[in-house]
């Protein structure tokens, strides 16, 4: 059966900003990086983004996975921020960025974040992966498979520093969901990315993030770069209630990486706004029942929608009611009859499902019947 469709616009009247900077800022931003996002830290929408799902090595990001299975082991009690690690050969012998922690001596976890995620040292990141996975092989197929759980689709690991290899890489969108369920899912760790300095071994490291200098709403997350990579960033801005995430990938200056990240953080807040457009349970519009005692149905939206739009698309968007094909009673309230999609400019933004916001009884047999031969005609 053809499903029905009906559109009708929202009665959303705001201000009309013009849209021009935002594509000014575009322009900057692509010459600038290879690839990146931004995204709303509370609903996981992507605001913009451009190669956005391109395979890229992450170099140093990749410690954003080693510290969601650091948290997640200690978040569910299966390691203590007291525990002690033993630093193993392989782990002291780590080139590139180290937190100078000495071979075969006894270092805590919480000792361990700090220098992993604050010095980005990879001697740390190996610490923690074989104490959490056993050896750095095991680690991967654990990062791998919380990987695949968190939907990080064009995502592989090796091991957990981002020392470069052709099979270790990921995309500015999967590093955004990493980084969204890391800020989600373990608030009570969540300070150590605004940590901007640590000291160990009388060698005292600065966060190698200087947007936790240049902005005072910055309070994460994580750089990275090796040559193959560029210089990579993921940064997230809080202002007031909103958050904002962005990754960019791929930069050719280090630089270029964090004047992309800030025009990427302020275009959220300036040229976005969050709406609820439509309420859980605001009846939006009507549908032809078949069979039923009443001949039409109250459609609903099942849940309270909040999105953000740009600025430019608030005063044009509109509903689209999909209806799954023909309506026959009896239905049930809250029955679940189609969705309902918002859009503007050809841009579908969010899409919710739609209910019925009543009940239908079956009606009696004569107008079952009669009901029965329009349906049968209809359908010829």
């Amino acid at each position: 059966m053809k499903a029905v469709v009906q559109k009708f616009l929202l009665l959303i009247w705001l201000p009309f900003l013009l849209w021009q900077p935002l594509f000014a800022q575009q322009a900057a931003i692509d010459d600038l990086v290879s690839g990146y996002v931004l995204m709303d830290a509370e609903s996981g929408q992507i605001l913009r983004e451009r190669n956005a799902d391109q395979a890229l090595p992450p170099a140093s990001i990749t410690k954003l996975m080693t510290a969601y299975l650091t948290f997640q082991a200690l978040q569910s009690g299966k390691i203590t921020l007291e525990d002690k690690v033993s630093i193993s050969q392989q782990a002291y012998k780590q080139e590139g960025s180290r937190m100078f922690v000495e071979i075969n001596s006894q270092v805590a976890v919480g000792d361990l974040i700090q220098g992993m995620i604050v010095q980005s040292g990879n001697d740390a990141s190996v610490a923690l992966a074989e104490y959490l996975g056993g050896s750095v092989e095991g680690f991967a197929q654990m990062m791998n498979q919380a990987a695949a759980q968190l939907g990080m689709k064009n995502t592989h690991f090796v091991n957990p520093t981002g020392m470069p290899d052709e099979a270790h890489y990921s995309s500015a969108r999967d590093i955004a969901l990493l980084a969204r369920a890391i800020i989600m899912q373990f608030p009570e760790y969540y300070h150590y990315y605004s940590q901007k300095e640590f000291v160990w071994n009388k060698i005292k490291q600065q966060n190698r993030n200087r947007l936790l200098w240049r902005n005072a709403n910055v309070d994460g997350l994580k750089t990275g770069y090796t040559d193959a990579a560029g210089f990579c960033l993921v940064a997230s801005e809080k202002r007031g209630e909103a958050r904002m995430i962005s990754v960019v990938l791929g930069a050719r200056k280090e630089e270029h990486r964090y004047e992309a990240s800030l025009q990427l953080l302020n275009s959220g807040f300036a040229l976005f706004s969050r709406i609820s457009p439509v309420q859980a349970g605001q009846v939006l519009s009507q549908a032809q029942v078949f069979k039923g005692e009443t001949d039409s149905v109250n459609i609903a939206a099942q849940q309270t929608l909040n999105l953000l739009v740009p600025n430019e698309a608030k005063n044009s968007l509109t509903a689209t009611l999909n209806i799954n094909g023909t309506l026959v009673a009896p239905i049930a309230k809250g029955q679940v009859l189609g969705d309902i999609r918002i859009a503007a400019g050809g841009q579908v933004y969010a899409t919710v499902p739609a209910v019925a916001a009543e009940a239908v009884a079956e009606a009696g047999f004569f107008k079952r019947t009669w009901h029965g031969l329009k349906m049968w005609w209809n359908n010829d």
